[in-house]
C-alpha cells in the first residue's frame, strides 16, 4: 500500500469518526434525565414492577406450603401419639 492511499484511508475513517462522533452528542443532548432521585428509589420501583408482573409468584403460594408442612406435621404427631399408645 503507498503512502497515498494509506492517508486517504485514514482521512476516511477519521471523517466517518468524526461524523458518527457528531451524531452521538446530537443523540445526547436529547436524551432524559432519570426519573429516580435514588438507586433505593429505582430498585424499589424495578421490584414493584416484576411483582406485578409475576416475576416472584404469588404470595398465595407460599402460604399454601406453610399450611401443607403444618398439616404433615400434624399428621406425623397424630401417628407417633397412636404408635405410642398403642405399643
Amino acid at each position: 500500500m503507498s503512502y497515498f492511499s494509506s492517508r486517504v484511508l485514514s482521512h476516511a475513517s477519521a471523517n466517518e469518526a468524526a461524523l458518527s462522533l457528531e451524531a452521538h452528542a446530537r443523540h445526547a443532548g436529547s436524551a432524559w434525565g432519570c426519573p429516580y432521585s435514588s438507586s433505593a428509589e429505582y430498585d424499589a420501583a424495578l421490584i414493584a414492577e416484576r411483582r406485578a408482573a409475576g416475576v416472584y409468584g404469588p404470595k398465595r403460594q407460599r402460604r399454601q406450603m406453610l399450611a401443607a408442612t403444618a398439616g404433615i406435621a400434624a399428621g406425623l404427631a397424630v401417628i407417633a401419639a397412636a404408635i405410642h399408645v398403642f405399643a
